[in-house]
């Protein structure tokens, strides 16, 4: 690895954040509300609602979603990409299954809105499993993990977050008890979302009414695209969704959809306390000489200078993925190995598993779908993980399952129905026909994580600072294929009772296809646990090694939900925010003794 030498040390700070997203924003505002001088380095360029996000130019498709312009130069940073830990990785050139963000905001400017919580089996799942079915029933292939956390200890900071956003959706279970219209398997909650649900769209309501008619519990997909005004804790107002459909890969320029430049930074930015630097890339964090302390971080400006800025807390708060490759630039924890099954940095990284289908109707049914709201939608969970029995199905996990789309936008949505020609004037016609009158059912499930797919350092590709690139080695678990042909049924079932001429599914195939756009949910790789030999943070996002250097993100997460990442990655920051204002500040060191 080339040795990366500064030109200049500047003047140290109490804080610096890698990146300025979600966590990076929540981390900043609350450690400057604590007095701390705090310093957000963003690779990306600052972009702001008013001007950079304005229509008609950010409803451009061609730009944001086939040329995925918010997303993370894949010439100058790529990933490397392999199926088996045998094969050789070769670079993703082009980013499609996933879209890593950058830019201030990160991906939080280009999230679709979904504002999940995880229930309480998925934070103890080993556990869980092996009381329920027995411990040789866990697939010897995975490596599943409890969280160290509880539902019950985070319900307070996804509270908090789901105010921040203005969260809209109808609660499911209120201090344990049942509520009408909600979904009834979710963990108890403290009171109701802050904001009504979204409207339904025509292909909801019929997916509502399959879905109750099959004894199903249909519930509003929650969402931070706000039903009505609402003014955050911070003092700041967003407004309602306009249901315009750019919203997913898109940023929002009516000030609707929550995100970093509309629920914290215009506070953030004020404070005397706080920096904000943009176009500053971070090539590592550095250590003392005992490698038991970071010191503060190295950084590219614009122009290529390298800078140190010294900071006696460091937040990495970058991307999932780049959240791990950092740790193993910097050195910080033991890389893991899959042939020996050995060190934590890189372990126990998962995806999401998902699979589709199209409801035809004729013309007496139109859906009008390009009206939608990144998290438009209705769905069931009663497939999710901890709803149901999995023990006589063989295997763990589960989905939850949508009807509805969140967008229905001229170039990627244009399903025909079966039998139609690939190509040519049969398929234009048929798709013209197709287009107003078709539902889309969205089955999102679970990743396990296994003892194969990991992450860590390519051994031959560097970016453009010579430094190796991120190296994934994944695919789909046979488990998780198990899990998503039976709920991909179970989905289509559904459809079939939505009342359409045909139903069609488009089930998740082997190998993983990094082609095709899935979601941008990777986590894990710097997995929080009690064990710091087979985890790399505390529940408080704590690194075991270096105490100094905290981790919030999804790369903390042992295996992924079917839910959305962001409620809980959002959760866990506050949670291990306010440690640090209560404790760490007070006595810096470890939070959590092994």
């Amino acid at each position: 690895m080339t040795p990366i030498t500064a030109s200049e040390k500047l003047k140290e700070v109490d804080a610096v954040t890698v990146g300025v997203g979600w966590t990076g924003s929540i981390m900043a505002e609350g450690l400057t509300a604590a007095g701390l001088r705090v310093v957000g380095l963003e690779r990306g360029r600052a972009r702001y609602t008013v001007p950079d996000f304005q229509a008609p130019a950010i409803h451009d498709e061609l730009r944001y979603v086939s040329r995925t312009a918010m997303t993370q130069d894949s010439t100058r940073e790529p990933i490397t990409l392999r199926h088996k830990p045998d094969e050789t990785a070769l670079p993703i050139r082009r980013w499609a299954a996933f879209l890593p963000g950058t830019g201030l905001g990160g991906a939080g400017v280009h999230w679709n809105g979904q504002t999940w919580r995880f229930n309480e089996v998925e934070f103890q799942l080993r556990s869980a499993m092996e009381q329920r079915c027995g411990r040789n029933f866990i697939d010897p292939a995975l490596s599943i993990a409890d969280w160290g956390v509880t539902a019950a200890e985070l319900e307070p900071y996804y509270t908090r977050f789901e105010q921040l956003c203005g969260t809209s959706g109808t609660a499911g279970n209120i201090r344990g008890k049942i509520m009408p219209g909600g979904n009834p398997f979710e963990a108890p909650r403290s009171g109701p979302y802050p904001t009504p649900a979204l409207k339904q769209g025509y292909q909801e309501v019929l997916f509502q009414r399959a879905a109750e008619g099959l004894g199903y519990h249909p519930f509003p997909r929650p969402a931070a695209n706000l039903s009505q005004p609402y003014v955050n804790p911070l003092g700041l107002r967003l407004n309602a969704c306009m249901y315009c459909g750019f919203c997913e890969q898109f940023a929002c320029e009516h000030f609707a959809k929550a995100s970093p430049q509309t629920t914290i930074l215009p506070v953030l930015q004020k404070r005397p306390n706080y920096e904000l630097r943009t176009h500053c890339q971070v090539l590592r964090i550095n250590l003392d000489s005992t490698g038991k302390k970071a010191t503060g971080v190295m950084y590219a400006d614009a122009s290529g200078r390298v800078f140190e800025q010294p900071a006696s807390l460091v937040i990495l708060s970058a991307f999932s993925l780049n959240n791990v490759r950092m740790l193993l630039l910097s050195g910080i924890g033991t890389p893991y190995d899959p042939r020996t099954r050995t060190g934590a940095v890189g372990r126990n990284y998962a995806y999401q598993t998902l699979s589709s289908g199209y409801v035809f109707w004729d013309k007496d049914v139109t859906t009008n779908a390009f009206m939608a709201a990144g998290s438009s939608g209705t769905v069931i969970s009663d497939f999710s993980v901890g709803a149901n029995d999995v023990g006589p199905l063989g295997f763990i996990g589960g989905s939850y399952m949508l009807g509805g789309a969140s967008h229905a936008r001229p170039i990627e949505f244009h399903p025909v129905p079966p039998g139609t020609p690939k190509w040519g004037r049969a398929w234009k016609e048929a798709m013209i026909r197709a287009y107003n009158h078709t539902g889309a059912l969205s089955v999102s499930g679970s990743s396990m994580a296994a003892w194969d797919n990991c992450l860590d350092l390519d051994p031959t590709y560097t970016d453009a600072w010579g430094q190796p690139v991120l190296r994934m080695t994944f695919d789909i678990p046979d488990n998780d294929m198990r899990m998503s042909r039976y709920n991909t049924d179970k989905a289509m079932e559904i459809g079939r009772a939505m009342g359409g001429k045909a139903v069609v599914a488009e089930p998740v195939k082997k190998p993983f296809d990094v082609t095709k756009y899935q979601t941008t949910h990777n986590v894990g790789g710097a997995i929080m646990g009690s064990d710091p030999t087979a985890s790399v943070v505390n529940k408080f996002m704590q690194c075991w090694d270096v105490s100094n250097v905290f981790v919030p993100g999804a790369s903390a997460f042992p295996q992924n939900s079917a839910y959305n990442p962001t409620g809980t990655v959002s959760a866990l920051t506050l949670m291990a925010l306010d440690r640090i204002r209560t404790e760490y500040l007070k006595s810096p060191g470890p939070l959590v003794r092994a």
